[in-house]
């Protein structure tokens, strides 16, 4: 039997783990402040495309969370690197307010396609444009394939079923940048010094957030708050290292069991 390595570093999910829009999750603040108290690296990796990261930031701090810029990785950062990487410009079907992720990239006759979440951008004539751009040959990239995601009043469609419709028109496959991807989660490591067996994620997505990372060589601890749903550790295989009922919950596992 392998031995488990020591934890030397969190990964934490941010919408429906320590927040839903702009209330947090109760206790979350406190239970970060604890986490943090431990000897651990702490990073924050999001899927979310609805605004920049210094937007994201700004929302976070006035939350009352104690979280610095660097100590975030977002999928907007992992599809802005691959844009650069190809040397593509994109159509980015993305919300306005995440556009400033973007800044100096060329999207002139474009020649890739980019989709987030972008529900103002998710309509015929725009979708159109973007299936015959594909089936000219551009690229297709998703920044995620999130089914779908927590707000206030309820569910909403993610931007996975707009991708897949793009992919089952043309036929094609789309590059996905964001969680559950191996390579998200490897990047949000780099430069902690920590591998892939010493570190935990904790999230409310048990396909994207626990699954991806259990792939990616780390243990998952899903929370039942944001988009989960009843019965959703039996989702994916293997299962959930851990299910806690919240974020604060699975800090206190954390500081009590895993060090």
């Amino acid at each position: 039997m392998s031995v488990r390595r020591a934890l030397k570093a969190v990964l934490v999910d941010l919408n429906g783990t320590l927040h839903v829009e702009d209330s947090a999750i109760p206790g979350a603040q406190e239970a970060l402040r604890r986490l943090r108290s431990a000897p651990l690296t702490v990073r924050f990796v999001t899927n979310t495309t609805k605004e920049s990261k210094r937007d994201l930031l700004e929302r976070l701090t006035g939350l009352g969370f104690d979280i610095a810029e660097h100590e975030i990785f977002t999928s907007l950062t992992a599809a802005r690197n691959l844009l650069e990487q190809q040397q593509v410009r994109p159509l980015l079907l993305v919300d306005d307010r995440a556009l400033p992720d973007f800044a100096g990239i060329g999207t002139d006759n474009p020649n890739a396609v980019v989709v987030g979440l972008a529900p103002e951008h998710f309509h015929y004539e725009m979708m159109n444009r973007a299936f015959r751009l594909i089936l000219e040959g551009a690229p297709l990239i998703a920044i995620h394939k999130a089914r779908y995601f927590k707000k206030k009043d309820g569910l909403c469609l993610g931007p996975g079923p707009f991708v897949t419709g793009l992919e089952y028109a043309t036929d094609t496959k789309a590059t996905v940048v964001g969680k559950p991807e191996k390579t998200f989660f490897l990047e949000a490591l780099r430069g902690t010094g920590c591998a892939p067996e010493e570190a935990v994620m904790i999230g409310d997505d048990c396909r994207d957030d626990v699954g991806g990372a259990q792939q990616a060589g780390m243990r998952g601890i899903l929370v039942r708050t944001g988009k989960y749903r009843p019965a959703d550790e039996d989702k994916i295989n293997p299962a959930p290292y851990l299910t806690c009922e919240n974020f604060p919950e699975a800090v206190e596992h954390i500081l009590k069991q895993m060090l």
